[in-house]
């Protein structure tokens, strides 16, 4: 397994919460689950892991004691969210709000396409 895929993973999870304000979860879950193959559980779990050092310590515990957690792949992804939240929040200040805005309707409307239309 190449784990340098989960490190860009955070990183533009972090680029792209930083800039839209939103939690990494909405883009690694669909990512880890249609790109990679893991399973809803394993993906939200390991996304919440992830995320441990803000927020998630009791939900991630929980995931972890039912098997459903990667804490190499969390780590990882980990490291890149903390340093591509900041490139992302350095962007998003650079844009207009109309752009920005712009820009978070597309995510969020390709997002829920994909859910929608997911098998």
């Amino acid at each position: 397994m190449n784990y340098a895929i989960f490190i860009l993973f955070g990183l533009a999870a972090g680029v792209l919460s930083g800039l839209l304000g939103i939690g990494g979860g909405i883009f690694i879950i669909p990512a880890l689950v249609f790109l990679l193959g893991f399973s809803q559980q394993t993906a939200q779990g390991t996304t919440l892991a992830m995320m441990v050092p803000p927020i998630g310590l009791l939900a991630a515990w929980a995931y972890y004691k039912a098997g459903f957690v990667d804490i190499k792949v969390a780590g990882l992804m980990c490291v890149g969210f903390f340093i591509g939240g900041f490139f992302g929040a350095k962007f998003a200040t650079a844009l207009s709000g109309v752009t920005l805005s712009r820009i978070f309707g597309v995510a969020m409307l390709a997002i829920s396409i994909k859910f929608i239309l997911a098998k």
